[in-house]
Protein backbone atom coordinates (compact mmCIF):
# COMPACT_ATOMS: atom_id res chain seq x y z
CA UNK A 1 0.00 0.00 0.00
CA UNK A 2 2.24 3.05 -1.40
CA UNK A 3 1.85 6.34 0.30
CA UNK A 4 0.88 7.73 -3.50
CA UNK A 5 -1.82 5.52 -4.01
CA UNK A 6 -3.16 6.64 -0.05
CA UNK A 7 -3.18 10.06 -1.06
CA UNK A 8 -4.82 9.44 -4.17
CA UNK A 9 -7.41 7.76 -2.27
CA UNK A 10 -7.61 10.33 0.66
CA UNK A 11 -7.76 13.19 -2.60
CA UNK A 12 -11.06 10.76 -3.65
CA UNK A 13 -12.75 10.65 -0.31
CA UNK A 14 -12.46 14.27 0.95
CA UNK A 15 -13.37 15.88 -2.41
CA UNK A 16 -16.17 18.19 -2.14
CA UNK A 17 -16.53 17.76 -6.09
CA UNK A 18 -17.19 13.97 -5.63
CA UNK A 19 -19.34 14.76 -2.66
CA UNK A 20 -21.60 16.98 -4.16
CA UNK A 21 -21.72 14.26 -7.36
CA UNK A 22 -23.03 11.89 -5.35
CA UNK A 23 -25.60 13.72 -4.21
CA UNK A 24 -26.97 14.57 -7.63
CA UNK A 25 -26.25 11.11 -8.73
CA UNK A 26 -28.94 9.81 -5.40
CA UNK A 27 -31.12 12.67 -6.72
CA UNK A 28 -31.36 10.67 -10.06
CA UNK A 29 -31.43 7.50 -8.46
CA UNK A 30 -34.62 8.60 -6.31
CA UNK A 31 -36.54 9.87 -9.39
CA UNK A 32 -35.48 6.56 -11.54
CA UNK A 33 -36.40 4.62 -8.83
CA UNK A 34 -39.46 6.05 -8.47
CA UNK A 35 -40.59 5.76 -11.16
CA UNK A 36 -39.83 2.08 -11.33
CA UNK A 37 -42.07 1.36 -8.10
CA UNK A 38 -44.75 3.83 -8.93
CA UNK A 39 -45.29 1.42 -12.50
CA UNK A 40 -44.59 -1.80 -10.23
CA UNK A 41 -47.18 -0.58 -8.05
CA UNK A 42 -49.61 0.16 -10.69
CA UNK A 43 -49.27 -3.25 -11.78
CA UNK A 44 -49.69 -5.04 -8.90
CA UNK A 45 -53.16 -2.76 -7.77
CA UNK A 46 -54.03 -3.97 -10.99
CA UNK A 47 -53.70 -7.52 -10.67
CA UNK A 48 -55.20 -7.27 -7.21
CA UNK A 49 -58.17 -5.91 -8.96
CA UNK A 50 -58.37 -8.91 -11.32
CA UNK A 51 -58.27 -10.91 -8.19
CA UNK A 52 -61.06 -10.11 -6.80
CA UNK A 53 -63.11 -10.26 -9.52
CA UNK A 54 -61.94 -13.45 -10.62
CA UNK A 55 -63.26 -13.93 -7.43
CA UNK A 56 -66.78 -13.25 -8.29
CA UNK A 57 -66.64 -14.73 -11.32
CA UNK A 58 -65.66 -17.96 -9.55
CA UNK A 59 -68.69 -17.84 -8.15
CA UNK A 60 -71.19 -17.16 -10.80
CA UNK A 61 -69.54 -19.98 -12.86
CA UNK A 62 -67.70 -22.60 -10.25
CA UNK A 63 -66.17 -24.78 -13.28
CA UNK A 64 -63.69 -22.19 -13.86
CA UNK A 65 -61.96 -22.66 -10.78
CA UNK A 66 -60.97 -25.85 -12.48
CA UNK A 67 -59.60 -23.49 -15.70
CA UNK A 68 -57.95 -20.94 -13.02
CA UNK A 69 -56.22 -24.16 -11.01
CA UNK A 70 -54.47 -25.18 -14.15
CA UNK A 71 -53.51 -21.24 -15.39
CA UNK A 72 -51.95 -20.75 -11.46
CA UNK A 73 -50.09 -23.92 -11.67
CA UNK A 74 -48.54 -22.34 -14.97
CA UNK A 75 -47.92 -19.59 -13.44
CA UNK A 76 -46.18 -20.84 -10.50
CA UNK A 77 -43.78 -23.08 -13.12
CA UNK A 78 -43.21 -19.94 -15.37
CA UNK A 79 -41.96 -18.20 -12.17
CA UNK A 80 -40.09 -20.99 -11.20
CA UNK A 81 -38.13 -21.31 -14.40
CA UNK A 82 -37.44 -17.19 -14.20
CA UNK A 83 -35.76 -17.74 -10.53
CA UNK A 84 -33.92 -20.40 -11.89
CA UNK A 85 -32.59 -18.45 -14.70
CA UNK A 86 -32.12 -15.16 -12.82
CA UNK A 87 -31.18 -16.72 -8.86
CA UNK A 88 -30.94 -12.94 -7.49
CA UNK A 89 -34.39 -12.45 -8.40
CA UNK A 90 -35.92 -15.45 -5.81
CA UNK A 91 -37.90 -14.44 -2.52
CA UNK A 92 -37.92 -10.50 -1.30
CA UNK A 93 -35.14 -9.23 -2.48
CA UNK A 94 -34.09 -7.26 0.67
CA UNK A 95 -31.26 -10.42 1.95
CA UNK A 96 -30.21 -9.72 -1.71
CA UNK A 97 -29.24 -5.96 -1.28
CA UNK A 98 -27.87 -6.47 2.34
CA UNK A 99 -25.42 -9.41 0.46
CA UNK A 100 -24.75 -7.26 -2.19
CA UNK A 101 -23.91 -3.76 0.43
CA UNK A 102 -21.67 -6.24 2.66
CA UNK A 103 -20.27 -6.96 -0.72
CA UNK A 104 -21.08 -11.16 -0.47
CA UNK A 105 -22.25 -10.95 -4.28
CA UNK A 106 -22.93 -8.80 -7.28
CA UNK A 107 -26.35 -8.60 -8.72
CA UNK A 108 -26.70 -8.25 -12.49
CA UNK A 109 -29.24 -4.79 -12.57
CA UNK A 110 -30.09 -5.70 -15.93
CA UNK A 111 -31.44 -8.96 -15.26
CA UNK A 112 -33.00 -8.54 -12.14
CA UNK A 113 -34.46 -5.72 -12.80
CA UNK A 114 -36.78 -7.05 -15.18
CA UNK A 115 -37.03 -10.80 -13.62
CA UNK A 116 -38.02 -9.29 -10.44
CA UNK A 117 -40.63 -6.93 -11.90
CA UNK A 118 -41.85 -9.25 -14.08
CA UNK A 119 -41.94 -12.52 -11.12
CA UNK A 120 -43.98 -10.58 -8.84
CA UNK A 121 -46.22 -9.32 -11.27
CA UNK A 122 -46.84 -12.62 -12.27
CA UNK A 123 -47.13 -14.22 -8.16
CA UNK A 124 -49.90 -11.14 -7.56
CA UNK A 125 -51.71 -12.18 -10.65
CA UNK A 126 -51.95 -15.60 -9.14
CA UNK A 127 -53.26 -14.14 -5.76
CA UNK A 128 -49.99 -15.00 -3.36
CA UNK A 129 -50.08 -13.31 0.13
CA UNK A 130 -47.01 -11.06 -0.52
CA UNK A 131 -46.00 -7.55 -0.64
CA UNK A 132 -44.48 -4.75 -2.84
CA UNK A 133 -41.93 -3.58 -0.24
CA UNK A 134 -39.06 -5.96 -0.63
CA UNK A 135 -39.36 -6.26 -4.24
CA UNK A 136 -39.30 -2.85 -4.57
CA UNK A 137 -36.64 -1.89 -2.21
CA UNK A 138 -34.16 -4.50 -4.77
CA UNK A 139 -35.59 -2.55 -7.50
CA UNK A 140 -34.81 0.27 -6.23
CA UNK A 141 -31.21 -1.20 -5.01
CA UNK A 142 -30.28 -2.17 -8.90
CA UNK A 143 -31.34 0.93 -10.08
CA UNK A 144 -28.94 2.37 -7.81
CA UNK A 145 -25.92 -0.37 -9.00
CA UNK A 146 -27.30 0.79 -12.73
CA UNK A 147 -26.64 4.64 -11.86
CA UNK A 148 -23.23 3.68 -10.20
CA UNK A 149 -22.40 1.64 -13.18
CA UNK A 150 -23.34 4.56 -15.46
CA UNK A 151 -20.88 6.98 -13.75
CA UNK A 152 -18.20 4.78 -13.07
CA UNK A 153 -18.24 4.93 -9.37
CA UNK A 154 -16.30 2.80 -7.35
CA UNK A 155 -16.94 0.31 -4.80
CA UNK A 156 -17.25 2.53 -1.85
CA UNK A 157 -19.53 5.11 -3.68
CA UNK A 158 -21.35 1.85 -5.55
CA UNK A 159 -22.68 0.97 -2.33
CA UNK A 160 -23.51 4.50 -1.12
CA UNK A 161 -25.69 4.45 -4.36
CA UNK A 162 -27.01 0.92 -3.97
CA UNK A 163 -27.91 2.20 -0.40
CA UNK A 164 -29.70 5.29 -1.71
CA UNK A 165 -31.85 2.93 -3.94
CA UNK A 166 -33.18 0.54 -1.59
CA UNK A 167 -34.57 3.76 0.52
CA UNK A 168 -35.97 5.11 -2.54
CA UNK A 169 -37.92 1.61 -2.99
CA UNK A 170 -38.99 1.31 0.48
CA UNK A 171 -39.74 5.09 0.55
CA UNK A 172 -41.91 4.63 -3.02
CA UNK A 173 -43.93 1.18 -1.52
CA UNK A 174 -45.13 3.02 1.21
CA UNK A 175 -45.39 6.29 0.35
CA UNK A 176 -43.11 7.19 3.53
CA UNK A 177 -39.85 8.99 2.81
CA UNK A 178 -38.73 8.69 6.55
CA UNK A 179 -39.41 5.28 6.68
CA UNK A 180 -37.27 4.29 3.54
CA UNK A 181 -34.29 6.41 4.88
CA UNK A 182 -34.55 5.00 8.04
CA UNK A 183 -35.29 1.37 6.95
CA UNK A 184 -31.84 1.94 4.50
CA UNK A 185 -29.61 2.70 7.95
CA UNK A 186 -31.44 0.85 10.89
CA UNK A 187 -32.20 -2.52 8.90
CA UNK A 188 -29.27 -3.40 6.01
CA UNK A 189 -26.05 -0.58 7.12
CA UNK A 190 -26.93 -1.05 11.00
CA UNK A 191 -25.56 2.30 11.41
CA UNK A 192 -26.16 6.07 11.10
CA UNK A 193 -23.40 8.28 9.40
CA UNK A 194 -24.30 11.77 8.34
CA UNK A 195 -23.49 11.38 4.60
CA UNK A 196 -25.57 7.99 4.26
CA UNK A 197 -28.66 9.71 5.65
CA UNK A 198 -27.88 12.15 3.75
CA UNK A 199 -27.89 10.39 0.75
CA UNK A 200 -30.53 8.32 1.34
CA UNK A 201 -32.91 11.10 2.55
CA UNK A 202 -32.49 12.73 -0.58
CA UNK A 203 -33.35 9.52 -2.69
CA UNK A 204 -36.22 8.71 -0.61
CA UNK A 205 -37.51 12.24 -0.73
CA UNK A 206 -36.61 12.11 -4.87
CA UNK A 207 -38.56 9.11 -4.71
CA UNK A 208 -41.66 9.89 -2.98
CA UNK A 209 -42.17 13.46 -5.18
CA UNK A 210 -42.50 10.74 -7.86
CA UNK A 211 -45.00 8.74 -6.67
CA UNK A 212 -46.84 11.70 -5.15
CA UNK A 213 -47.13 13.36 -8.75
CA UNK A 214 -48.48 9.98 -10.18
CA UNK A 215 -50.52 8.26 -7.78
CA UNK A 216 -51.26 11.00 -5.14
CA UNK A 217 -50.18 11.93 -1.94
CA UNK A 218 -52.58 10.38 0.52
CA UNK A 219 -51.23 8.01 3.06
CA UNK A 220 -50.99 4.46 2.06
CA UNK A 221 -53.42 3.57 5.00
CA UNK A 222 -56.61 4.98 6.08
CA UNK A 223 -56.27 5.34 9.60
CA UNK A 224 -56.18 8.10 12.31
CA UNK A 225 -55.69 8.22 15.96
CA UNK A 226 -59.19 9.46 16.82
CA UNK A 227 -58.21 10.52 20.74
CA UNK A 228 -55.16 10.09 22.59
CA UNK A 229 -55.21 7.44 24.85
CA UNK A 230 -55.25 8.20 28.65
CA UNK A 231 -52.47 7.36 30.61
CA UNK A 232 -54.63 5.71 32.52
CA UNK A 233 -54.98 2.94 29.88
CA UNK A 234 -50.94 2.70 29.38
CA UNK A 235 -50.66 -0.93 31.11
CA UNK A 236 -52.72 -2.22 28.05
CA UNK A 237 -50.14 -0.52 25.35
CA UNK A 238 -47.35 -2.45 27.80
CA UNK A 239 -49.38 -5.43 27.28
CA UNK A 240 -49.80 -4.90 24.01
CA UNK A 241 -45.75 -4.67 23.17
CA UNK A 242 -45.50 -8.10 25.04
CA UNK A 243 -48.21 -9.76 22.91
CA UNK A 244 -46.44 -8.57 18.96
CA UNK A 245 -43.35 -9.26 20.62
CA UNK A 246 -44.27 -12.95 21.26
CA UNK A 247 -46.04 -13.01 18.07
CA UNK A 248 -43.30 -11.53 16.01
CA UNK A 249 -41.42 -14.59 17.43
CA UNK A 250 -43.82 -17.11 16.44
CA UNK A 251 -43.86 -15.43 12.90
CA UNK A 252 -40.67 -15.55 12.52
CA UNK A 253 -40.01 -18.90 13.97
CA UNK A 254 -42.67 -20.26 11.81
CA UNK A 255 -41.59 -18.79 8.20
CA UNK A 256 -38.00 -20.84 8.86
CA UNK A 257 -39.58 -23.74 9.99
CA UNK A 258 -41.69 -24.05 6.88
CA UNK A 259 -38.99 -22.75 4.68
CA UNK A 260 -36.22 -24.75 5.98
CA UNK A 261 -38.35 -27.78 7.15
CA UNK A 262 -41.44 -28.31 4.57
CA UNK A 263 -40.66 -26.80 1.00
CA UNK A 264 -36.60 -27.97 1.60
CA UNK A 265 -38.18 -31.39 1.61
CA UNK A 266 -40.62 -30.75 -1.20
CA UNK A 267 -37.82 -29.33 -3.57
CA UNK A 268 -35.75 -32.94 -2.81
CA UNK A 269 -38.45 -34.16 -5.03
CA UNK A 270 -38.96 -31.51 -7.87
CA UNK A 271 -37.90 -27.89 -7.58
CA UNK A 272 -40.51 -26.57 -8.77
CA UNK A 273 -43.28 -27.99 -6.54
CA UNK A 274 -42.93 -25.41 -3.79
CA UNK A 275 -44.24 -22.86 -6.42
CA UNK A 276 -46.45 -25.35 -7.67
CA UNK A 277 -47.73 -25.67 -3.64
CA UNK A 278 -48.32 -21.87 -3.34
CA UNK A 279 -49.91 -21.33 -6.45
CA UNK A 280 -52.18 -24.02 -5.61
CA UNK A 281 -53.36 -22.86 -2.33
CA UNK A 282 -53.18 -19.76 -3.92
CA UNK A 283 -56.24 -20.58 -6.31
CA UNK A 284 -58.71 -22.16 -3.07
CA UNK A 285 -57.83 -19.04 -1.49
CA UNK A 286 -59.32 -16.65 -4.55
CA UNK A 287 -62.11 -18.95 -4.08
CA UNK A 288 -63.27 -19.32 -0.28
CA UNK A 289 -61.10 -15.78 1.15
CA UNK A 290 -59.63 -13.51 -1.48
CA UNK A 291 -59.46 -10.65 1.62
CA UNK A 292 -56.20 -12.96 2.40
CA UNK A 293 -55.11 -12.76 -0.86
CA UNK A 294 -51.96 -10.19 -2.11
CA UNK A 295 -51.09 -7.90 0.53
CA UNK A 296 -54.02 -7.12 2.42
CA UNK A 297 -55.61 -3.91 1.60
CA UNK A 298 -58.70 -5.80 1.87
CA UNK A 299 -58.19 -6.10 5.63
CA UNK A 300 -57.48 -2.73 5.82
CA UNK A 301 -60.82 -1.96 3.81
CA UNK A 302 -62.34 -4.04 7.06
CA UNK A 303 -60.32 -2.58 10.01
CA UNK A 304 -61.70 0.93 9.08
CA UNK A 305 -64.50 -0.59 10.87
CA UNK A 306 -63.53 -2.20 13.50
CA UNK A 307 -65.73 -1.62 16.23
CA UNK A 308 -68.12 -3.96 13.70
CA UNK A 309 -65.64 -6.96 13.68
CA UNK A 310 -66.59 -9.72 16.15
CA UNK A 311 -63.51 -11.11 17.82
CA UNK A 312 -64.34 -14.73 15.88
CA UNK A 313 -63.74 -12.52 12.78
CA UNK A 314 -60.56 -10.86 13.65
CA UNK A 315 -59.22 -14.08 14.82
CA UNK A 316 -60.08 -16.04 11.58
CA UNK A 317 -58.54 -13.39 9.59
CA UNK A 318 -55.33 -13.56 11.85
CA UNK A 319 -54.67 -17.08 11.31
CA UNK A 320 -55.35 -17.07 7.60
CA UNK A 321 -53.55 -14.49 6.98
CA UNK A 322 -50.26 -16.06 8.75
CA UNK A 323 -50.26 -19.46 7.76
CA UNK A 324 -51.32 -18.04 4.20
CA UNK A 325 -48.35 -15.44 3.75
CA UNK A 326 -45.80 -18.29 5.62
CA UNK A 327 -47.29 -20.57 2.93
CA UNK A 328 -46.33 -18.48 -0.13
CA UNK A 329 -43.41 -16.26 1.05
CA UNK A 330 -41.14 -19.60 2.12
CA UNK A 331 -41.95 -21.34 -1.29
CA UNK A 332 -39.24 -18.82 -2.80
CA UNK A 333 -41.67 -17.17 -4.72
CA UNK A 334 -40.36 -13.45 -5.49
CA UNK A 335 -42.70 -10.92 -3.20
CA UNK A 336 -42.22 -9.36 0.22
CA UNK A 337 -44.16 -9.61 3.81
CA UNK A 338 -43.67 -6.30 4.96
CA UNK A 339 -47.29 -5.27 3.66
CA UNK A 340 -48.76 -8.54 4.68
CA UNK A 341 -47.16 -7.78 7.67
CA UNK A 342 -49.02 -4.74 8.62
CA UNK A 343 -52.07 -6.58 7.79
CA UNK A 344 -51.13 -8.98 10.64
CA UNK A 345 -50.18 -5.90 12.84
CA UNK A 346 -53.50 -4.53 12.41
CA UNK A 347 -55.25 -7.04 13.03
CA UNK A 348 -53.01 -8.27 16.47
CA UNK A 349 -53.97 -4.88 16.99
CA UNK A 350 -57.65 -5.12 16.70
CA UNK A 351 -58.01 -8.51 18.52
CA UNK A 352 -56.45 -7.03 21.43
CA UNK A 353 -58.31 -4.00 21.39
CA UNK A 354 -61.74 -5.90 21.20
CA UNK A 355 -60.39 -8.18 23.91
CA UNK A 356 -59.75 -5.17 25.86
CA UNK A 357 -62.86 -3.67 25.22
CA UNK A 358 -65.14 -6.95 25.67
CA UNK A 359 -62.87 -8.44 29.00
CA UNK A 360 -61.35 -5.16 30.97
CA UNK A 361 -63.00 -2.46 30.60
CA UNK A 362 -61.13 -0.60 27.47
CA UNK A 363 -63.27 2.13 26.02
CA UNK A 364 -64.47 1.36 22.40
CA UNK A 365 -63.35 4.41 20.57
CA UNK A 366 -59.45 3.41 20.99
CA UNK A 367 -59.55 0.38 19.37
CA UNK A 368 -58.72 2.22 16.26
CA UNK A 369 -55.70 3.67 18.39
CA UNK A 370 -54.55 -0.26 19.23
CA UNK A 371 -54.67 -1.09 15.28
CA UNK A 372 -52.16 1.17 14.24
CA UNK A 373 -50.28 0.60 18.03
CA UNK A 374 -50.53 -3.43 17.03
CA UNK A 375 -48.71 -2.35 12.99
CA UNK A 376 -45.68 -0.81 14.59
CA UNK A 377 -45.17 -3.52 17.52
CA UNK A 378 -45.10 -6.22 15.11
CA UNK A 379 -43.42 -4.40 12.47
CA UNK A 380 -40.68 -4.11 15.27
CA UNK A 381 -40.50 -7.47 16.79
CA UNK A 382 -40.44 -9.41 13.30
CA UNK A 383 -37.56 -7.05 11.81
CA UNK A 384 -36.16 -5.76 14.99
CA UNK A 385 -36.02 -1.98 13.95
CA UNK A 386 -37.72 -0.26 16.33
CA UNK A 387 -36.89 2.96 15.04
CA UNK A 388 -38.58 2.84 11.91
CA UNK A 389 -41.36 0.77 13.19
CA UNK A 390 -42.24 3.99 14.98
CA UNK A 391 -42.02 6.22 12.06
CA UNK A 392 -43.86 4.02 9.61
CA UNK A 393 -46.87 3.77 12.42
CA UNK A 394 -47.24 7.79 11.34
CA UNK A 395 -46.00 7.90 7.73
CA UNK A 396 -48.72 5.85 6.87
CA UNK A 397 -51.40 7.08 8.91
CA UNK A 398 -50.70 10.74 8.61
CA UNK A 399 -50.80 11.33 12.11
CA UNK A 400 -48.25 12.53 14.47
CA UNK A 401 -49.88 11.98 17.87
CA UNK A 402 -49.27 9.76 20.27
CA UNK A 403 -46.16 9.64 20.13
CA UNK A 404 -44.83 7.83 23.49
CA UNK A 405 -47.71 5.05 23.19
CA UNK A 406 -45.98 3.91 19.68
CA UNK A 407 -42.83 4.37 21.22
CA UNK A 408 -43.37 1.82 24.00
CA UNK A 409 -45.18 -0.80 22.39
CA UNK A 410 -42.18 -0.66 19.71
CA UNK A 411 -39.81 -0.74 22.26
CA UNK A 412 -41.42 -3.58 24.17
CA UNK A 413 -42.29 -5.77 21.68
CA UNK A 414 -38.73 -4.97 20.35
CA UNK A 415 -37.29 -6.38 23.88
CA UNK A 416 -39.56 -9.75 24.30
CA UNK A 417 -38.73 -10.68 20.94
CA UNK A 418 -35.01 -10.57 21.36
CA UNK A 419 -35.93 -12.63 24.57
CA UNK A 420 -37.11 -15.39 22.56
CA UNK A 421 -33.63 -15.26 21.33
CA UNK A 422 -35.43 -16.37 17.42
CA UNK A 423 -33.37 -14.61 14.80
CA UNK A 424 -34.49 -10.86 13.12
CA UNK A 425 -36.10 -12.27 10.17
CA UNK A 426 -34.24 -10.67 7.85
CA UNK A 427 -30.92 -11.25 9.29
CA UNK A 428 -31.61 -14.90 9.12
CA UNK A 429 -32.24 -14.45 5.75
CA UNK A 430 -29.53 -12.99 4.81
CA UNK A 431 -27.27 -15.40 7.13
CA UNK A 432 -29.07 -18.15 4.86
CA UNK A 433 -28.11 -16.69 1.48
CA UNK A 434 -24.32 -15.73 2.65
CA UNK A 435 -24.32 -19.37 3.62
CA UNK A 436 -25.57 -20.98 0.67
CA UNK A 437 -23.46 -18.62 -1.41
CA UNK A 438 -19.98 -19.37 0.64
CA UNK A 439 -21.40 -23.08 -0.06
CA UNK A 440 -21.35 -22.30 -3.76
CA UNK A 441 -18.11 -21.04 -3.85
CA UNK A 442 -16.32 -23.40 -1.84
CA UNK A 443 -17.44 -26.60 -4.53
CA UNK A 444 -16.22 -24.07 -7.29
CA UNK A 445 -12.68 -23.97 -6.13
CA UNK A 446 -13.02 -27.38 -5.16
CA UNK A 447 -13.86 -28.12 -9.00
CA UNK A 448 -11.26 -25.78 -10.04
CA UNK A 449 -9.02 -27.04 -8.10
CA UNK A 450 -9.82 -30.58 -9.68
CA UNK A 451 -8.98 -29.55 -12.94
CA UNK A 452 -6.33 -27.66 -12.25
CA UNK A 453 -4.26 -29.88 -9.85
CA UNK A 454 -0.92 -27.08 -9.86
CA UNK A 455 -1.49 -24.75 -7.01
CA UNK A 456 0.85 -22.65 -9.37
CA UNK A 457 -1.78 -22.42 -12.07
CA UNK A 458 -4.77 -22.04 -9.53
CA UNK A 459 -2.44 -18.50 -7.52
CA UNK A 460 -2.22 -17.95 -11.08
CA UNK A 461 -5.67 -17.11 -11.29
CA UNK A 462 -5.77 -15.19 -8.55
CA UNK A 463 -6.46 -11.39 -9.05
CA UNK A 464 -3.43 -9.33 -7.77
CA UNK A 465 -4.36 -5.80 -8.50
CA UNK A 466 -4.83 -4.30 -4.85
CA UNK A 467 -7.61 -1.82 -4.43
CA UNK A 468 -8.34 0.21 -1.34
CA UNK A 469 -11.53 0.39 0.15
CA UNK A 470 -12.33 3.82 2.85
CA UNK A 471 -14.33 2.58 5.90
CA UNK A 472 -15.56 4.66 9.22
CA UNK A 473 -15.56 3.47 12.34
CA UNK A 474 -15.79 4.69 15.76
CA UNK A 475 -14.67 3.84 18.90
CA UNK A 476 -17.25 2.51 21.10
CA UNK A 477 -17.53 2.94 25.08
CA UNK A 478 -15.91 0.42 27.21
CA UNK A 479 -14.33 -1.55 24.24
CA UNK A 480 -11.00 -3.01 24.29
CA UNK A 481 -9.28 -0.21 22.60
CA UNK A 482 -10.36 2.64 24.18
CA UNK A 483 -7.32 4.39 26.19
CA UNK A 484 -4.83 2.21 24.89
CA UNK A 485 -2.42 3.50 22.47
CA UNK A 486 -2.07 2.31 18.69
CA UNK A 487 0.82 0.45 19.04
CA UNK A 488 -0.66 -1.58 21.91
CA UNK A 489 -3.21 -2.90 19.81
CA UNK A 490 -3.11 -5.27 17.67
CA UNK A 491 -5.26 -4.44 14.49
CA UNK A 492 -5.04 -6.60 11.04
CA UNK A 493 -1.86 -6.03 8.71
CA UNK A 494 -4.01 -5.05 5.77
CA UNK A 495 -5.69 -2.78 7.39
CA UNK A 496 -4.51 1.07 8.26
CA UNK A 497 -6.25 4.19 10.38
CA UNK A 498 -5.10 7.14 7.95
CA UNK A 499 -6.86 9.57 10.28
CA UNK A 500 -8.63 10.15 13.71
CA UNK A 501 -12.11 13.04 14.00
CA UNK A 502 -12.20 13.51 17.39
CA UNK A 503 -14.73 16.43 18.58
CA UNK A 504 -14.22 17.99 15.03
CA UNK A 505 -10.53 18.17 15.31
CA UNK A 506 -8.69 15.49 13.24
CA UNK A 507 -5.66 13.55 14.46
CA UNK A 508 -2.68 12.14 11.93
CA UNK A 509 -2.03 8.80 14.53
CA UNK A 510 1.14 7.39 15.34
CA UNK A 511 2.70 4.67 17.66
CA UNK A 512 1.71 6.80 21.05
CA UNK A 513 -1.87 7.90 19.89
CA UNK A 514 -4.21 7.05 22.21
CA UNK A 515 -8.08 6.07 21.43
CA UNK A 516 -10.76 7.40 23.33
CA UNK A 517 -14.60 6.52 22.75
CA UNK A 518 -16.13 8.42 20.67
CA UNK A 519 -13.48 8.74 17.95
CA UNK A 520 -14.42 8.42 14.01
CA UNK A 521 -11.78 5.99 12.55
CA UNK A 522 -10.93 6.84 8.66
CA UNK A 523 -9.64 3.37 7.69
CA UNK A 524 -8.12 1.82 4.57
CA UNK A 525 -8.81 -1.83 3.96
CA UNK A 526 -7.75 -3.92 0.78
CA UNK A 527 -10.77 -5.17 -1.04
CA UNK A 528 -9.72 -8.74 -1.18
CA UNK A 529 -9.72 -9.35 2.36
CA UNK A 530 -12.39 -6.61 3.58
CA UNK A 531 -14.94 -8.60 4.73
CA UNK A 532 -12.80 -11.19 6.95
CA UNK A 533 -10.66 -7.55 8.04
CA UNK A 534 -13.22 -5.12 9.13
CA UNK A 535 -15.38 -7.87 11.38
CA UNK A 536 -12.12 -8.02 12.87
CA UNK A 537 -11.72 -4.45 13.33
CA UNK A 538 -15.03 -3.49 14.20
CA UNK A 539 -15.24 -6.56 17.15
CA UNK A 540 -12.50 -4.58 18.79
CA UNK A 541 -13.87 -0.83 18.66
CA UNK A 542 -17.70 -2.14 19.77
CA UNK A 543 -18.57 -1.16 22.82
CA UNK A 544 -18.93 -3.55 26.08
CA UNK A 545 -21.44 -2.72 29.23
CA UNK A 546 -20.85 -6.72 30.85
CA UNK A 547 -17.62 -6.71 32.79
CA UNK A 548 -15.24 -9.41 31.28
CA UNK A 549 -17.40 -9.18 27.94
Amino acid sequence: MSKSSILYELNKQFSRRLQIDLVVEGVIVGLLAGLTITLYRITLDKAEEFVMWLHNYMHEMPLVIILWLVIAVCLGCVVCFLTRCEPHSKGSGIPHVDAEIKGELSMKWWRVLPFKFLEGSMCSLAGMSLGREGPSVQLGAVVGKAVSKLFRRRRIEKRLLITCGAAAGMAAAFHAPLTGTLFALEEIHKEFKPALLIAAMISSIASDFVVSQILGVQPVLAFHFIKNINHAYYAYILLLGVFCGLLGAVHNAGMFFVQETFYAKLEKFHAYLPLIFASCISSIAIYFAPALCCGGDKIFEYLSRAQNLALPAIIALLIGKYFFTTFCFASGAPGGTLFPLCAMGALTGCLFGAFAYTYLGLPQIYIVNFVVLGVAGLFASVVRAPVTAVILAFELTGSFNALLAVSIVSIVSYICANMCKVDPFYEHLTMRLIQNISTEQTHAIQKMMRVDSHKELIAKKLPHKKELVFQTLHVGVNSSVEHKCLAEIKFPQDMRIITINREGMTILPTGDTKLVAGDELLCSFITQTELTTKPKVQKLLDSHFIDGA
